[in-house]
């Protein structure tokens, strides 16, 4: 599946995502505002719905005009914005939730998946088959590992460049864990 493009018209994505995209762009707050109205997403509010090809469409124009890293900085924002299953105590049930977690975020069709799988008693691995950009999703997995990790437990996320990579136009990504 390609990179910003959505799965299947109609889909939505929560107001508390989308503002990710405000919080991660630091000082550049009022372009992003900018680039959201340009595509269609006017006044994002926690409680509100939006069209995920908008979202998408603002996030292409985000990675032309300022960059992947940015991309990924508004990825590190999701685990903190977005809903959670209460049930999520641990790394690994973090990891393995962020599926879950996606999928209260939109609504209206397919979107795509996040698996994740323990490779180790302190590794796992992350396939990200979505149409969000490589970068945004690194910054997930790389948030949420830090947001779940026990207390002055190090982290590291690498991207897999052995395995297919959407950005070649690949239908999935993916990421290697370890705690």
């Amino acid at each position: 599946m390609a990179q910003f493009k959505a799965i299947v018209p109609g889909v939505e994505v929560c107001g508390a995502a989308v503002l990710s995209v405000v919080e991660g762009m630091d000082l550049a707050q009022t372009m992003a505002l900018r680039i959201l109205k340009a595509h269609g997403i006017d006044k994002p509010a926690k409680d509100s719905w939006h069209s995920q090809q908008a979202w998408l469409d603002a996030f292409r124009e985000i990675a032309e005009k300022v960059g992947p890293a940015t991309l990924r900085r508004i990825g590190t924002m999701i685990p903190g914005t977005a809903l959670w299953p209460p049930t999520v105590r641990t790394i690994e049930d973090a990891l393995a939730s962020i599926d879950v977690a996606y999928h209260m975020n939109h609504r209206g069709g397919e979107i795509g998946h996040y698996a994740f799988k323990k490779t180790g008693e302190k590794s796992g691995e992350m396939v990200c088959g979505n149409p969000y950009p490589c970068e945004f999703d690194f910054g997930i997995v790389e948030a949420t590992a830090r947001k779940f990790a026990p207390p002055g437990v190090p982290t590291f996320v690498r991207h897999d460049d052995s395995q297919p990579c959407r950005k070649k136009g690949a239908d999935s990504c993916t990421y290697r864990i370890t705690w």
